[in-house]
């Protein structure tokens, strides 16, 4: 073998070797684990306190949850408007609320008018028709009248599909922010609108 033929493969294989390495399977140590959203909305959001963004809230029900919305109140509160779904049965809630541009009733593919000039839909999720979860559900008045002057219109819908409740909520200007948790003792999902 020549002396050229010889460097030519000790660096081919020097190379190579080098490739491998930085495709190496450990854990990469300087690559943070990511958050999910709904860990970093929850933490930056003081119930109480006036929301301050817009972006879809999500979070997680328990596996085991079998609930059904018993009631659906509206408040009032210094600068921002208060929906409140109280629950019944087992677990926690879990939830996706986020503006839609239509109020599409899931399963019908129907429209649902709602009052408003923007809309947010509500899907709360460990959910749990009532011969399951062997609580009386909510059954009206509908639509449930938001404060005259405030944020929130009204509030509309209740119905379970695959696991979730949808409701929706009609605000009075589009683009406000909004902040979503839940309370125990009853289970509540709390929905925060700024005014």
């Amino acid at each position: 073998m020549n002396p050229t033929t010889h460097i030519r493969t000790m660096l081919v294989a020097a190379t190579t070797a080098m490739a491998l390495t930085g495709c190496s399977a450990a854990p990469d140590d300087s690559v943070p684990t990511p958050t999910p959203a709904v860990a970093a909305a929850t933490a930056t959001h003081t119930p109480g306190t006036v929301p301050v963004d817009t972006t879809d809230k999500t979070a997680p029900a328990d596996t085991d949850a079998a609930l059904t919305v018993t009631d659906i109140r509206t408040g009032t509160h210094d600068r921002f408007d208060r929906v409140v779904y109280e629950l019944g049965g087992l677990g926690t809630p879990g939830w996706r609320v986020g503006y839609v541009d239509r109020a599409i009733e899931v399963g019908r593919g129907e429209t649902v008018p709602v009052a408003g000039d923007a809309v947010l839909e509500v899907r709360i999720s460990g959910s749990a028709y009532p011969f399951t979860s062997e609580v009386t559900p909510y059954t009206g008045p509908f639509p449930v009248r938001g404060r005259a002057g405030g944020s929130v219109v009204e509030v509309t819908g209740a119905t379970i599909f695959e696991g979730a409740t949808q409701s929706f909520i009609g605000l009075a200007d589009p683009g406000l922010p909004f902040a979503v948790y839940s309370l125990d003792d009853p289970a509540r999902v709390v929905i925060d609108v700024a005014r």
